[in-house]
């Protein structure tokens, strides 16, 4: 169970109680991220992300931030995805009002020192490097560029190096300034708290905090009518590829029976993919599916490394499975994905930091809160004519696109067997 409030300035609080654990885990989402970035502007939610934590009026230093909550035994860390920026920290219990007081200082008070500034560019290039050196994270980056060319799903959070070498102290002050507001921030506290005093706490340290004019996102087009193929050669010891389609977005009725699909085809070692490309066929050490739901579009994943010259091998018989879903499946499957799903998310929801994330995530992006109760009785409700409706719809030829990063001759071959 949770409670919401909203408060004058706009900001919502949504607070959960664990009382069986020990642990509180507080969460801030912020409305920003590739999605809401121009061309030029390229990563500045990211890069605004690490500066938070590299020194306020008060805590002068990253040291003497990280010290303060590793000091008293929490974590503390954030992240910047398509549409979200996270800040998180979690604590015992006992220390939820020290946790509070540093993550509202990281977003209040960071000083954007411009030695800072300039330090923090080169380490954000260095981990750009760091991305576009890994074939598993770069055939991902390919994959996102293919689904959403020129458009903000399409843009690796971090930004490009070129973008994030000319990005300028007034640029990242006047983007901080547009998007860090209270009525574009959820804060979702869950684990041992009392809620009242989690309310006065909040209240008596942003209730002041201005609000303004929320920028919106830039919207996402999904447009395609014939599969695509990007290839990076590379000498490596294996191709690294990933097979996608566009999926369907946070809001689709039906984005619960991807997320199934996801289950039958290629989550755990019982899906359809990893026994026959894996267990009978030994075409891969590891070969799986995901999802991803946006607010204005999704994505289905397949990822596999395997050798050079069995990539064909594994394309065909990764095409031959989606041929076959296609078909529909088994009430047999169905259940074993549904207890597969459900079983996930209730083990996982036993650390208070999913549990905020769980809150604080749908409200940020959706505005409205599903409970684990409401999403168990969804799936509950999906068929096996769900499925099979859903799958002949996403996966077809023209809708196909695939990457790959290793040593790949061309990609002429790739797209004439890109057919299902």
């Amino acid at each position: 169970m949770y409670q919401k409030i909203t408060l004058d300035n706009g900001l919502r609080l949504i607070t959960s109680e664990m009382p069986h654990t020990r642990s509180i885990s507080i969460v801030f989402f912020i409305g920003a991220g590739a999605c809401y970035e121009t061309d030029s502007e390229a990563g500045v939610s990211h890069f605004i992300e690490h500066l938070c934590f590299k020194g306020t009026k008060e805590r002068k230093t990253s040291k003497e931030i990280s010290e303060a909550i590793e000091g008293i035994g929490g974590i503390l860390n954030g992240g910047t995805d398509k549409e979200l920026t996270v800040f998180w920290c979690k604590v015992a219990s006992q220390h939820f009002e020290e946790a509070v007081d540093v993550l509202i200082d990281l977003l209040r008070n960071s000083r954007f020192d411009p030695k800072d500034i300039n330090r923090e560019r080169q380490v954000i290039i260095e981990e750009i490097n760091m991305s576009l050196d890994s074939p598993q994270q770069r055939v991902d980056m390919l994959i996102d560029e293919l689904l959403w060319p020129e458009q903000p799903l399409g843009r690796d959070s971090a930004g490009k190096k070129e973008t994030i070498a000319n990005l300028r102290r007034q640029q990242l002050r006047d983007y901080f300034h547009e998007h860090y507001l209270p009525n574009n921030t959820v804060i979702s506290i869950a684990g041992n708290i009392e809620q009242e005093k989690v309310r006065k706490t909040i209240c008596s340290q942003v209730g002041r905090w201005e609000p303004g004019i929320v920028a919106p996102l830039f919207p996402n087009k999904v447009s395609q009518n014939a599969p695509k193929v990007r290839v990076e050669k590379r000498d490596t010891e294996q191709v690294n590829l990933c097979l996608g389609v566009h999926g369907l977005s946070l809001l689709h009725p039906d984005r619960f029976v991807v997320d199934l699909l996801s289950m039958v085809l290629g989550e755990g070692m019982s899906s359809r993919l990893f026994i026959e490309i894996r267990e009978n066929q030994g075409l891969a050490y590891d070969i799986s599916s995901c999802t991803a739901h946006f607010i204005d579009s999704g994505a289905f994943f397949i990822n596999a490394g395997v050798d050079p010259n069995r990539l064909n091998d594994t394309l065909q018989s990764t095409l031959s499975e989606l041929a076959k879903i296609r078909d529909g499946i088994s009430e047999r499957e169905l259940h074993k994905a549904k207890e597969m799903v459900k079983g996930r998310l209730l083990l996982a929801l036993e650390d208070s930091r999913i549990v905020a994330n769980w809150f604080g995530a749908q409200e940020m992006l959706t505005n409205r809160i599903l409970t684990v109760d409401d999403v168990i009785s969804i799936i509950d409700t999906i068929t096996t004519d769900d499925l099979r409706q859903v799958a002949q719809q996403l996966f077809t030829s023209k809708k196909l696109n695939l990457t790959a990063v290793g040593p790949v001759d061309g990609e002429e071959e790739l797209i004439r067997m890109l057919r299902i």
